[in-house]
């Protein structure tokens, strides 16, 4: 054993430990941060406008506080960009990290000095407790890569922009630098296809431990490898035992995954945005994430079905039961005040508290008031391959209001790794599947509104072609699950041609 794993080991239990005392305490800790918040603001133009200084408790800060999206909140946003002071928090960001909305254009999340750390702490503590319990730490002897967006950054009033994944790669610990891949200048590479190549030619004779990533566009970058080596990946990299990822559910990739790096490895999932990070994976036998609640951020929650609701109600931690649909609003020390983050999460355990994502609440097909969710079609998929050995690559579903002839139905497009070898009887588990989760899509199937899904098979790399139509191939772009338009399924269908 290395010191430098020695030294992992001890500082692993020791935040294990940290990790363990706020959990054990959450409404205490939350109703403590939710205290520091109001406090921290209440000088702000945005404290000043929601009577902070009045704000005693939840119930006063729900009366004053009005939920708001990235739309309701961008006049007070603009003045932080046009470099204002004193505005959502105090002073000034350090950064905003710059996404692409769907419905506002580019967006601009404000980072400040007190909420960065979250957002690094948060990654450490991931890796920490995954030392703790399983008292593996030589990975920290190889090196370790985490595929993101170009680190290079640009200014405006005083304050940089930039993705987020490139915002944090400023703060990775000098303790890791040495072990950090790819070199800088690859980091920068804006073209995503050109970047993977560059990153395989580094790598590929590395002793890699650690592999970081969204899984869609870390496949690319092994079957780059495969390709180019002729090897599986675990032949390539023996001491490869760690996959670290985020940002989109693994289950429907682990069949290709599995065979492409040759061996089951173990995973740890994380839940980053550029709002926060909220929470991650502490127990390998538990899939459920643990909620961060102690990092500068107050969570409130709306039942899903009530969301769009006049007034629905906001709920705290200790409101909260298992298994049901809730949209995520935040509160923290960047800024962002009873914001809707467009994510539905459902608890997975009250002590402590865990959470899986289970779609977004723009994301669902509704068009005959099924409400079928992301976790949902992807359960569904993950039993139908599970039961038929097969493996698909990405997959999408929308609705097909207006068919040709017959009842209207839900549309898959599936790009097949492994075919399955009866295709009917494929799309027919996965239908059922879908029904016994979801009881209004099966009234709607029994009551002769719908009729049971349809297959479309995407050409090989089709998804990958319309991701780099829309300017979001690679880096932290995320394929939508479904969608309740034709937008995607339209392109598709012209991509295909």
């Amino acid at each position: 054993m290395s010191l430098k794993s020695f030294a992992a080991k001890v500082f692993a239990h020791y935040h294990r430990r940290k990790i363990d005392r706020w959990a054990a305490n959450p409404i205490k800790t939350q109703e403590r941060v939710l205290r520091e918040l109001i406090n921290g603001a209440k000088e702000t133009k945005f404290g000043k406008d929601h009577n902070f200084v009045i704000i005693k408790d939840h119930t006063d800060f729900a009366k004053y506080v009005p939920v708001r999206d990235y739309e309701d909140l961008k006049p007070y946003v603009e003045e932080a960009v046009a470099g204002k002071e004193d505005i959502l928090w105090k002073g000034k960001p350090l950064y905003f990290a710059k996404t692409s909305g769907t419905t506002s254009g580019s967006k601009y999340i404000p980072l400040t000095k007190e909420s960065m750390p979250g957002h690094i702490n948060a990654a450490r503590n991931a890796i920490l407790c995954y030392i703790a319990e399983t008292n593996n730490a030589d990975f920290v002897d190889g090196k370790m890569i985490f595929l993101q967006g170009s680190p290079e950054l640009n200014e405006q009033n005083g304050i940089k922009l930039g993705r987020l994944s490139g915002i944090v790669a400023h703060f990775v610990p000098n303790y890791l630098q040495k072990n950090r891949m790819p070199s800088w200048e690859t980091n920068c590479i804006e073209d995503w296809e050109t970047k993977v190549d560059a990153v395989v030619e580094e790598t590929i004779n590395e002793d890699m431990t650690v592999i970081s990533g969204i899984p869609p566009w870390v496949q690319m970058y092994f079957e780059r490898l495969k390709e180019k080596s002729g090897k599986d990946i675990k032949d390539l990299f023996k001491n490869f035992n760690l996959f670290i990822y985020g940002g989109v559910n693994y289950e429907p990739y682990k069949p290709i995954f599995e065979k492409l790096i040759g061996k089951k490895v173990d995973s740890i999932e994380l839940y980053p945005a550029s709002e926060g990070f909220f929470a991650f994976q502490d127990k390998q036998d538990d899939n459920g994430m643990l909620l961060q609640l102690d990092s500068g951020i107050f969570y409130e929650f709306i039942e899903a079905d009530k969301f769009f609701d006049k007034n629905p109600k906001r709920l705290t931690l200790k409101d909260i039961k298992l298994n049901v649909n809730y949209v995520m609003l935040i509160s923290s020390n960047a800024g962002l005040w009873a914001y809707n983050v467009g994510d539905t999460v459902q608890f997975t355990s009250l002590k402590p508290f865990k959470v899986i994502v289970s779609g977004r609440i723009k994301h669902f097909i509704s068009a005959f008031g099924e409400h079928v969710i992301a976790k949902e079609v992807e359960e569904a998929m993950k039993d139908a391959c599970s039961s038929y050995q097969v493996s698909i690559s990405e997959f999408t579903v929308a609705p097909q209001i207006e068919p040709k002839q017959g009842l209207p139905y839900h549309e898959w497009f599936i790009e097949f790794e492994t075919e399955p070898k009866d295709i009917a009887a494929f799309s027919s588990r996965i239908d059922q599947a879908l029904q016994q989760q979801n009881s209004y899509y099966k009234d709607l199937i029994d009551g002769k509104i719908l009729r049971p899904l349809e297959i479309f098979k995407v050409k090989k790399n089709g998804f990958k072609e319309y991701m780099k139509t829309q300017g979001k191939l690679g880096g932290q772009n995320k394929l939508p699950r479904l969608s309740n338009d034709r937008k995607i399924a339209n392109s598709l269908y012209e991509l295909q041609s």
